[in-house]
């Protein structure tokens, strides 16, 4: 990997986490901690991060976390649309898992009138915006926090889902393709979205278009792990054929 290939992936890890570690960079990237630091001092200087005494931290990011506001806020216009798709498969008397995430933040905010409704989630935005609504009971798991995305993760989060069963699970994705299949930011949230799947009978990944035919830095594993794909019809007819061709369920949203 060439360095300003390093660097952005170490930049997308600082935004999804909020913070890193020169020591876990090191590993991760498999350098030295030398170069990790050069790569930070770097990102730094581009006024990305702040660097601290080992390791670094995103920029404005107390700001983010006291005004309770998600930092992926791009293609709102299609996450709306996804959500609103969503809304067809969710029935009074479920219980459901909403993912961390500004797609899930997106459905949640249209379950407001929903009665009988069960939301198990990791987000702290979603577990605030829907917990005071009379129909619905939230469940929140434990685990560490995640400032930037407002989210509790980690094997703590995990655990919470042994034994669960629940009808329908929302998940979230940084990157998807055939290739690399679902892939995420963190390693941390690996074990928690695995858990969110082995408890759920059903699992519709909601991801725009914009997503579709990228890859983030790890992978969860295969598209057969996930039951649907609601996306936007911004999705290019290439990646229509694969997910036909692999036979992997496609809903478009509008």
């Amino acid at each position: 990997m060439i360095p300003n290939q390093r660097r952005e992936k170490i930049l997308e890890l600082i935004k999804e986490d909020g913070s890193a570690k020169v020591i876990d960079l090191a590993r991760i990237f498999k350098v030295t901690e030398v170069t990790i630091r050069q790569d930070l001092e770097k990102l730094e200087k581009d006024g990305l991060v702040i660097k601290e005494h080992g390791g670094a931290f995103l920029k404005n990011i107390k700001d983010q976390v006291q005004a309770f506001s998600l930092g992926n806020q791009d293609h709102i216009d299609k996450k709306e649309l996804i959500a609103k798709k969503c809304l067809e498969f969710i029935e009074s008397g479920d219980t459901i898992i909403l993912d961390s995430g500004s797609t899930t933040t997106e459905i949640a905010k249209k379950l407001k009138g929903f009665k009988e409704l069960t939301v198990i989630t990791n987000a702290l935005n979603i577990a605030l915006m829907l917990g005071a609504e009379p129909g619905i009971d939230v469940i929140v798991t434990g685990g560490e926090f995640k400032p930037p995305t407002l989210s509790l993760t980690g094997q703590k989060a995990a655990d919470f889902f042994k034994g669960l069963n629940v009808q329908k699970l929302f998940l979230a994705t940084a990157g998807i393709s055939l290739k690399s299949g679902l892939t995420y930011p963190s390693i941390s949230d690996l074990v928690v979205k695995k858990a969110m799947i082995e408890s759920a009978d059903t699992t519709y990944l909601v991801a725009d278009s914009s997503k579709i035919g990228k890859s983030a830095f790890a992978s969860l594993g295969a598209l057969s792990l996930i039951d649907y794909i609601i996306t936007d019809p911004g999705i290019e007819d290439k990646h229509r054929a694969v997910f036909k061709d692999h036979e992997i369920e496609l809903i478009i949203a509008g």
